[in-house]
């Protein structure tokens, strides 16, 4: 068997989306699989369209990915050039092929390929005009995942535009052919596309390549194929979310391929030794944000410590830059006290300065509420934005610590900035929900009165002695650790999850959560 030369052929007419990279992943991955080679290849003859801004996208998009060309621009090859747009001359030869072959004619301006068959006219839809019919045999087309499919083209069609440009059927054709493509593995959508390419790769006496197109990616609600409209379709958009590639390649590998053992998460060489088109399925894959989501947590799960911080710091750099208010003053840590340990482990000191943000445009402290849009959309990224340079100020160890506690507790960085609020800033929301169902409990207000006046004499150098100081003021109450625990993570952080009590107190620092806990117990005096 000759080596398998596949190709990936994208328009720079838009940003990249989830089904190119699929198509691309696909493609890649039965190269890598079958040791054969991956041809990068840009269709830009659609010159009104084309931006160089969009062919950057491409090739950024393919490198965070990891999938790597082995022909194609900025590496060369023996198959070049590999931009259609540059290809004008093979093109031409290729259509005096056909035209001495008698297969191609001029009508309207434009060249027309010729099919081989009895003709015969017939009325239009509108059955207004005549139009002309051929009756030959059908394209028989041996697709590696559909079986065996017949179709018939029954009317000539355009090969040369009257401007003169080459159209799609043409220049995909010569360069699958001129490249040595022995795979063509693509979108179900140009199946109907087939059976034209079928009769050009006749007319030039070529081989047929493999076909195997694989299923559509379907919106995630409702029926049709996703677009690079809908919302999570765009890969830049999980860059920017700083999703990892990885988790984001193991999603798509499972969007219509099946390794038959139904596993989820697998490592990308684990990936590339199953991958085969024959496991690949006709029936069409549904797009799922939450299962993307999951499965890039078990990555992140994976990350080592400084790795993650240093993914979470760049994140939060990123969300920086965006723009805030320029009305409001420039956010700061103010008054960080955070002190070396005598042991020579950095730890917190008694007070923690943080910035007060406005709490008129408070983002969401939950990931899965509803986006919010318009005026709110802008309050909401200013608001994350002036957070996040709240964040990049503090104290370097405050920071790395506050990271890698939440680092379990995440689906992805994104999260971050809300999942970590309280620790950064003393407008964090309260969750009404979790509030109700804590004051539900009874004396709320007695069990945040002991807490106050057990903090002078705890001893806040550790999460372990925090705990043993608390549980013996709960002892000395006849209450259990667990009746305090609920309303104060309610009064420090606003919610009823995140990291264990004693970590939030011990990095907050005493100063802090004695304010935090009166403020909260004035509250339920209202």
């Amino acid at each position: 068997m000759s080596q398998v030369r596949v190709r990936f052929a994208p328009s720079p007419t838009g940003f990249f989306h989830i089904g190119s990279a699929r198509t691309a992943l696909f493609n890649w991955l039965y190269a890598r699989h079958t040791g054969g080679r991956f041809i990068l290849r840009i269709e830009d003859t659609d010159k009104a369209r084309n931006s160089e801004a969009f062919l950057n996208v491409i090739y950024e998009s393919l490198r965070w990915l990891g999938m790597d060309w082995d022909e194609g621009p900025q590496v060369g090859g023996d198959y070049g050039p590999y931009r259609q747009s540059e290809r004008g001359a093979i093109y031409a030869e290729y259509v005096e092929r056909l035209r001495a072959a008698g297969r191609v004619y001029e009508r309207d301006g434009a060249l027309w390929f010729k099919l081989l068959g009895e003709r015969y006219e017939e009325f239009d839809a509108h059955r207004k005009k005549t139009v002309t019919k051929v009756r030959g045999a059908p394209a028989i087309i041996d697709d590696a995942i559909r079986g065996r499919v017949e179709r018939t083209e029954d009317e000539d069609f355009v090969v040369v535009r009257s401007d003169g440009s080459p159209v799609f059927h043409l220049v995909n054709v010569v360069d699958d052919i001129t490249m040595g493509i022995t795979h063509v593995i693509r979108g179900e959508d140009h199946l109907s596309n087939t059976s034209k390419h079928v009769e050009l790769f006749n007319a030039f006496g070529a081989p047929l390549p493999q076909f195997a197109h694989i299923p559509l990616i379907l919106k995630q609600q409702g029926p049709g194929k996703m677009s690079k409209r809908d919302q999570g379709a765009l890969i830049e958009e999980y860059q920017q979310r700083g999703y990892l590639p990885q988790a984001l390649v193991n999603f798509l590998s499972l969007l219509g391929w099946n390794p038959s053992d139904d596993r989820e998460k697998m490592p990308l060489a684990e990936i590339i030794r199953l991958f085969d088109l024959a496991q690949v399925n006709q029936s069409n894959a549904r797009f799922d944000d939450k299962k993307l989501a999951h499965m890039n947590m078990l990555y992140l799960l994976e990350l080592p410590a400084d790795d993650f911080v240093s993914r979470a710091r760049d994140y939060f750099v990123q969300k920086s830059a965006e723009p805030g208010s320029s009305s409001e003053r420039e956010p700061s840590f103010e008054g960080a006290a955070y002190a070396e340990r005598q042991s020579g482990e950095a730890g917190c000191a008694a007070s923690v300065g943080v910035l007060t943000v406005n709490q008129n445009g408070a983002a969401s402290a939950s990931s899965h509420e509803a986006a919010p849009t318009g005026e709110d959309a802008a309050k909401a990224a200013a608001e994350i934005s002036r957070l996040a340079r709240t964040a990049l100020a503090a104290p370097e160890p405050y920071f790395r610590e506050v990271m890698l506690l939440s680092h379990p507790k995440i689906k992805g960085v994104e999260e971050l900035p809300t999942y970590t609020r309280y620790f950064f800033s003393e407008a964090y929301p309260i969750d009404e929900k979790v509030r109700a169902k804590v004051l539900a409990k009874g004396a709320p207000a007695a069990r945040l009165r002991e807490l106050i006046a057990a903090l002078p004499n705890a001893d806040f150098a550790s999460d372990e002695s925090i705990e043993t100081a608390l549980k013996a003021m709960a002892d000395s109450h006849a209450q259990s650790f667990g009746a305090y625990q609920s309303v104060a993570r309610l009064a420090l952080t606003g919610t009823n999850a995140g990291p264990s009590i004693t970590a939030i107190m011990r990095l907050l620092g005493r100063e802090r959560v004695a304010e935090r806990l009166r403020k909260f117990e004035r509250s339920l005096a209202v």
